[in-house]
């Protein structure tokens, strides 16, 4: 025990050096926008490599659970566009108005395929890391989605690596509508459980029930409009009173992410420079 303490007395110097240095590089990063995105960058490159490794060990004891997940919901796909077939036939007399229906609903986007390699839900600003990055065609404020709704928006990227800002983030903030009205607000996340997100700015007048479903508006280049987000939970009034707060049940399982797709729309960089020109006009 004298040895030790002997030890800590003799480097005192070294070990408060180190302190100060740890201490002036928090500071640094934590005050300074472009020395964090800087550092933030460069541990993603270095993270990522390891979370791919660790992803690749964890991902195996998952297949068949993703597999039975990914069997149910081609089922149910094949499912809605046979009815949908069907439907259409007896319309018009022709079901080759179909696939013509599929390739216009994706014209105009580009989708890529990612899986997901690091992920939390505890913080009040969770982070997502997704296996895809500049090399891949991902770039910032591009859409993530899932097989079940939306996930959240591209923040940063490196080559092969992104970190996503979920819905689960307090700075996450997605234009959204009620399906059945198109009145919109703006989803958020206030902490807590991770099945529950907020609708704020829902305007007074807007008609809506307990149920109903809340979709992207497609007012932003980020998400096109009508990708599920969840059900309208409960209703309330907002703080000032002049708007609705809709508690949404959330249709994307944040616990259980695994396999996601970042959206582009095809001229996005034109219309986010544009915005961005008005915002610095202002």
């Amino acid at each position: 025990m004298r040895n030790l303490l002997n030890f800590f007395l003799k480097y005192n110097y070294w070990f408060l050096f180190v302190l100060l240095e740890v201490i002036s590089f928090a500071l640094l990063f934590r005050f300074n926008s472009y020395q964090g995105s800087a550092f933030f960058t460069s541990a993603n490159r270095v993270a990522g490599a390891v979370y791919d490794a660790a992803n690749n060990v964890t991902g195996y004891f998952h297949l068949k659970t993703i597999n039975d997940e990914l069997v149910q919901k081609n089922v149910e796909l094949e499912l809605q566009v046979e009815r949908l077939r069907e439907a259409l036939t007896e319309a018009t007399g022709d079901s080759s108005g179909i696939e013509q229906m599929k390739q216009e609903a994706l014209q105009g986007y580009d989708i890529f395929k990612a899986s997901v390699i690091n992920n939390s839900i505890t913080h009040a600003d969770n982070y997502i890391t997704i296996n895809k990055g500049t090399a891949d065609g991902v770039r910032s404020e591009m859409g993530v989605v899932n097989g079940s709704g939306v996930v959240g928006i591209v923040y940063l990227t490196s080559s092969h690596h992104s970190i996503v800002i979920p819905v689960l983030n307090s700075k996450s903030s997605i234009s959204c509508k009620i399906k059945k009205s198109d009145y919109f607000g703006f989803l958020k996340w206030d902490g807590g459980s991770s099945e529950y997100a907020y609708v704020k700015d829902m305007p007074r007048h807007s008609l809506f029930s307990l149920g109903d479903t809340i979709v992207t508006s497609g007012h932003s280049a980020v998400f096109p409009s009508g990708i599920p987000i969840g059900t309208v939970d409960d209703i309330a009034d907002s703080h000032d009173g002049l708007s609705y707060l809709l508690r949404v049940k959330l249709f994307t399982d944040f616990a259980r992410l695994n396999d996601v797709r970042v959206i582009a729309e095809k001229g996005q960089e034109e219309q986010l420079e544009l915005e961005k020109q008005v915002k610095t006009n202002k």
